[in-house]
């Protein structure tokens, strides 16, 4: 049977009730998503990351995309402070990943391959993509902060993405996408990466 919940939208908004939340987390996980893991640094300039598919597009003039952050991640104060962050979207061999960067583990960067990007957030090797981004807008919206950032470059190699759905990974069929050899990388007109001073700075 169909699972349907309604309410008239004025009656709803005046009691402030709203569908059963289990029941509409399951109706939400019907969307097939891709999987990313977004990093950041600290104040201190430590590496954190969390993995999210909560994550879109927004415009392509300015190019901003966006990902919502929950009120119950660790490190959301990092999120509502940081400069900058990068959002690293994992191929289909990439569900170790995932799985780590989901948990609480004091350090989830350990053993797992990453890298400075341009712009100084932490970049995860092998991934399909990955964008570094500057923080355009941040809305409290609910149990999660929207954050909006402004592409300033991105990297894409060729590979499938890790999707899931109904609470679960899944395989998407079909071959690799893009071109065999180096990465593919790009800066947004304007946004190229500042010039490196110094060892490692």
């Amino acid at each position: 049977r169909r699972s349907t919940e309604t309410l008239p939208v004025s009656a709803a908004a005046a009691a402030g009730r709203g569908p059963d939340a289990a029941a509409l987390r399951r109706a939400l996980g019907c969307f097939v998503t891709g999987v990313t893991v977004v990093t950041a640094r600290d104040a201190g300039g430590g590496p954190h990351g969390f993995t999210a598919n909560s994550f879109t597009s927004v415009s392509l003039d300015p190019p901003l995309v966006l990902v919502c952050v929950g009120h119950a991640v660790e490190d959301l104060e990092v999120y509502r402070e940081c400069g900058g962050f990068a959002v690293n979207v994992l191929a289909d061999s990439q569900q170790a990943i995932s799985e780590t960067f989901a948990t609480d583990l004091p350090d989830r960067f350990a053993g797992v391959r990453w890298r400075e990007g341009a712009y100084g957030t932490p970049i995860l090797e092998d991934c399909i993509a990955s964008l570094e981004c500057a923080p355009w807008h941040r809305i409290e919206a609910g149990d999660h902060m929207i954050l909006i950032g402004r592409v300033l470059t991105f990297e894409r190699s060729p590979g499938r993405p890790l999707a899931f759905c109904h609470g679960r990974y899944v395989s998407l069929p079909g071959g690799h996408d893009g071109p065999a050899g180096h990465p593919a990388r790009q800066a947004p007109r304007g946004h190229e990466p500042p010039a490196r001073h110094g060892a490692g700075g």
